[in-house]
């Protein structure tokens, strides 16, 4: 058994902003399969896709209606099997999104339940509790007959009742479909979520969605999801290969979140604790500190994570592309596994200026400035693009931080990911502290040493050894420097 999960690093395809293969302005599998020999050469272990089924695109294909197909939007059945075969010849692993707290509103089942057959799939009462919607607004919606449902994102994505053992089997179907295709595992969309206490007791007051991931909410994080975990853990180890299963899991403790990746249960969980630590040298190796020993207790891998296509791009959120390229190179200097969000290795920022008659996400319900447009506009390939009318505009001031522009600058952000992906292949041991100048983090990792300037001023860590990549001057203002040494600081 290699573990090959352990220390992976993971790309994530937001499939409809990656790449357009077929020119309608969306982007689609054949252009994710066009584009593996660029994630090949990047470094990565394996690629993540988001999901890509059946789907009305109330929630951009988080609404799924049939979870054993492909959307036409998106291609065909072939061509999921065609991109499985070819990432498996360049020696990339897949991840598929499966999306199992809700279905969408347009699903068959659901379709039986608003004339009334079958309900006890999901969560129907005659009367609402306080919940609210994580899109904003109430959590339930009443259909004609007078009853009400649960739908703790939108409207159009109602909660599945996961105390129905129907449920339970056709969601194990589901999983072994796409593994006899060939897929390595699944991230678990809302993995924390499927379970809710059979009482559906009211929280009492409003702003909810401000507890999550830091306090105990009744929806989320109930102990009943990890028998669902289990269950699929055994499905998982019976084909071979090392299939894998990732909890996108809230938790309010990192105590919490361990619960998910015992050894029986998932493969890993993402960090999010350390995603929206900001950038502060006490708070960064408080959170790293704590998220090793939390893992390590259950004997999991740390997952690490900057970005997503749910949160504004980190270069937004730390204030700077120099402070970008610094948080990446800690970031892949940590033991465990790493995900890296299509764009960020371009050092793409967060979008701030799209047209308001362009922004999709029904998120933007429960606050404009929660909208997820801006992470998610297309990668732009090329000084010009690449794309043919994209369903969200390309800034012109991207061209400089297009592939084509970066392909080969020894200075650009890609060259800078990719050097540190191969030389990432070669760390080695457990993480150790050195002491280091206020406001820095130095750490070492076997031979090689990281040593991460937080501050706006140059810092000289006097660190001898050879240096091995730099995201600017070693020692400069917001940089981060890796050394291959002989004699540890």
């Amino acid at each position: 058994m290699t573990a090959w999960w352990r220390n992976a690093v993971i790309y994530q395809v937001y499939v409809r902003s990656f790449a357009d293969g077929d020119g309608d302005g969306v982007g689609d599998l054949i252009g994710v399969r066009d584009r593996l020999p660029y994630l090949a050469r990047l470094g990565v272990d394996a690629v993540w896709l988001t999901p890509f089924y059946p789907s009305p695109m109330a929630d951009f294909g988080y609404d799924v209606a049939d979870y054993r197909d492909v959307d036409p939007l998106f291609g065909t059945l072939a061509d999921a099997k065609a991109l499985i075969d070819e990432a498996h010849d360049l020696g990339l692993r897949l991840i598929f999104d499966i999306v199992p707290n809700h279905t969408s509103s347009a699903h068959p089942w659901f379709q039986e339940a608003l004339r009334g057959e079958n309900r006890d799939r999901y969560i129907f009462r005659d009367r609402p509790n306080d919940w609210e919607s994580i899109f904003g607004g109430p959590a339930w919606t009443q259909v004609e007959d007078g009853q009400w449902y649960l739908h703790l994102f939108d409207s159009s994505q109602p909660d599945l009742n996961w105390d129905n053992q129907e449920v339970r089997a056709e969601f194990e179907s589901i999983l072994r479909f796409w593994l006899d295709l060939g897929v390595d595992g699944f991230r678990v969309d809302v993995a924390h979520g499927m379970v809710k206490p059979r009482d559906l007791p009211d929280i009492g007051h409003s702003g909810q969605t401000r507890l999550i991931g830091s306090e105990p909410v009744p929806y989320f994080d109930n102990d009943g999801v990890h028998d669902i975990h289990r269950a699929w853990r055994r499905i998982l180890d019976s084909y071979p290969g090392e299939r894998v299963g990732v909890a996108e899991a809230w938790a309010p403790t990192p105590e919490r979140l361990a619960l998910y990746v015992r050894p029986d249960e998932l493969h890993q969980a993402f960090n999010f604790h350390y995603l929206f630590t900001p950038w502060d040298a006490g708070e960064l190796r408080r959170v790293i500190d704590s998220s090793l020993a939390t893992a390590s207790s259950v004997g999991a891998p740390t997952t690490w994570v900057l970005s997503n296509h749910d949160v504004k791009r980190h270069v937004t959120r730390y204030g700077s592309l120099a402070r970008g390229r610094a948080a990446a190179l800690l970031t892949l200097a940590l033991p465990g596994s790493a995900y890296v969000y299509q764009g960020e290795e371009l050092g793409l920022p967060e979008v701030l200026d799209l047209p308001n008659d362009l922004l999709q996400d029904p998120q933007r319900l429960r606050d404009p400035d929660s909208g997820r447009d801006g992470c998610r506009v297309p990668l732009p390939w090329t000084r010009e693009s690449g794309w043919q009318d994209p369903w969200l505009p390309i800034p012109g001031d991207w061209a400089s931080l297009s592939v084509e522009a970066q392909e080969g600058d020894p200075g650009s952000t890609l060259e800078l990911y990719r050097g540190a992906l191969r030389l990432r292949r070669d760390l080695d041991g457990e993480l150790v502290w050195h002491d280091s100048p206020q406001g820095t983090l130095v750490f070492s990792r076997g031979d090689v040493v990281c040593a991460v300037n937080l501050t706006g001023e140059a810092v000289d860590f006097g660190v001898e050894g050879e240096l091995l990549i730099a995201s600017d001057v070693p020692g400069a203002a917001d940089s981060a420097a890796w050394w291959k040494v002989k004699c540890l600081p």
